[in-house]
């Protein structure tokens, strides 16, 4: 029988039709990335982007030069521009502001092909230490308040280009979805000074039914109330609330870890077009007016990577009610991914 189910952070209701019995087998996606000599991310065409903004490069650091690990780059045709104006306006019910911010290319390898469940593992690390730094810069700008880290694979994931590359875009605002995160967040913790999400992966690892994978500091859950078949989560076990204050033997491990999860969704999928999202606490500068606006996220909030593989779609009955149908059940989900055999991966030198 189908079951309802809440998510036990914000008040979301989930339909797990699991008598369908869905297997991975069931979701077969005709792959049609289209290559190109004329990629504008691979090695060598560093002409054909926007000049960089940050780059890792071993030899001298030659702007906008080749023998580079991983580059930055403002996104050509960009959501949101870094020129404009924060003041909002409004006539009666309709508010306004300029469409400030900054959108950004992180291009992941100079390697056409080679993404991230594939790469080494110091190639991933460098990928997260450069969302680290990024981040980090653009919280210098007071008026961004939230940034997103967020990695679409395949063409049904929204890639434009099949060149391994992330996007992150800084806004303005915080989004609703972010803001129903921290107050549910900051309310749990008011009422029982616990950061909800500890509690969470507490009570998930000792009834592992929904686990997927765990490490010495990171887990991977299949949620309660997962949206889509063989959603994932994947959480620091230790509380902390920023992305950006991992240690850099926390984001080896990390990287490690995330492979390894990329390669089960990989194996057991059939390399499915995924949607990858770093969700991260909001710039911590002072909010004008609202100084203590997030007074307590240090101690409520828990960042976390989400990562959604594209085998159903969003149709009629999820836009008009918010409700989302899941056809697998996330037990079964994290069974078929936790079963799956992966490749040992040896590398264990940081960079």
């Amino acid at each position: 029988m189908s079951e309802l189910r809440k998510d036990p952070i914000i008040d979301r209701w989930v339909i797990v039709a699991a008598e369908r019995g869905a297997r991975p087998s069931d979701f077969k996606e005709e792959r049609k990335e289209v290559e190109t000599k004329s990629c504008p991310f691979c090695g060598g065409n560093e002409h054909m982007t926007p000049p960089e903004v940050f780059a890792l490069r071993d030899g001298p650091q030659n702007a906008n030069g080749p023998d580079w690990h991983v580059r930055v780059v403002p996104n050509k045709f960009p959501a949101l521009s870094i020129h404009g104006s924060q003041e909002r306006s409004g006539l009666g019910l309709l508010d306004r502001m300029d469409g400030i911010g900054a959108h950004e290319v992180i291009i992941e390898t100079p390697e056409h092909s080679v993404h991230l469940s594939d790469a080494p593992v110091s190639q991933i690390a460098r990928v997260l230490w450069t969302y680290k730094s990024r981040l980090v810069d653009l919280r210098g700008d007071r008026r961004f308040r939230h940034m997103i880290v967020f990695r679409n694979y395949g063409s049904i994931a929204g890639a434009s280009l099949a060149h391994p590359h992330s996007q992150l875009i800084a806004l303005p605002i915080t989004p609703k979805a972010v803001k129903d995160r921290l107050r549910a967040a900051q309310a749990h913790y008011r009422a029982k000074e616990r950061c909800i999400w500890c509690d969470l992966i507490r009570q998930e690892a000792a009834l592992p039914e929904r686990m997927v994978q765990r490490s010495e500091h990171y887990i991977a859950l299949a949620p309660y109330a997962a949206r889509f078949p063989f959603e994932v989560h994947l959480f620091p076990t230790r509380h902390c609330h920023d992305f950006v204050l991992m240690s850099d033997d926390e984001t080896w491990e990390l990287a490690q870890f995330l492979k390894e999860i990329l390669l089960r969704i990989k194996v057991t999928l059939n390399d499915p077009a995924y949607n990858m999202m770093l969700q991260t606490a909001p710039n911590p500068l002072p909010r004008p007016g609202r100084p203590d606006y997030w007074g307590t996220i240090e101690y409520d909030y828990h960042w976390h990577i989400e990562i959604v593989p594209r085998l159903t779609k969003v149709a009629g009955f999820e836009w008009g009610t918010g409700f989302y149908i899941n056809p697998v059940a996330p037990e079964q989900s994290a069974r078929f991914l936790a079963e799956a055999e992966v490749p040992i991966i040896a590398e264990a030198v940081a960079v």
